[in-house]
């Protein structure tokens, strides 16, 4: 085998959220909802130890999984997001009312999700994993992508 080449990983999310962008100048500053679609690459190099049960592995994808899961699915999840420069969060209605709101510090495109989700994701990584690229579906024909090489 090989075990010195570079491999990617993807595993594909789907999850269902509603915002609001306030200030926004379009139909998109009125709370509304989308069926997101999260795709996360990874890349390493595949464990070569025949000892370790992850053997052949770059991650396991269940571990892979948990991590996306906890730290992005979990948490926007039939969730209201908003930004918290807005007056929105302090609407007591909404707080009485909705279960899952979650006040960001930014606006909550489609861009800035994408960067916030790369965040929470890649500090709960091991070490020898990097985040390739990371697209947010926000409909079927609009997205936003990151990819590592641009940010080197």
């Amino acid at each position: 085998m090989h075990h010195n080449q570079i491999i990617r990983v993807t595993k594909k999310f789907t999850f269902d959220m509603a915002h609001a962008l306030y200030g926004y100048d379009g139909p998109c500053k009125n709370i509304h909802g989308h069926t997101y679609v999260l795709s996360v690459t990874l890349k390493g190099k595949a464990i070569n130890d025949s000892h370790n049960p992850k053997n052949g592995m770059v991650i396991d994808f269940t571990d892979f999984k948990k991590i996306v899961k906890e730290w992005v699915i979990d948490v926007f999840d039939h969730s209201l997001v908003l930004n918290s420069n807005s007056p929105h969060g302090s609407i007591k209605e909404f707080k009485e009312n909705f279960e899952k709101i979650n006040n960001l510090p930014y606006q909550p495109s489609c861009e800035n999700l994408l960067i916030d989700f790369l965040e929470r994701i890649k500090t709960h990584l091991p070490q020898s994993v990097l985040i390739n690229n990371i697209k947010l579906e926000e409909t079927p024909t609009s997205f936003a992508e990151w990819y590592f090489e641009d940010n080197i």
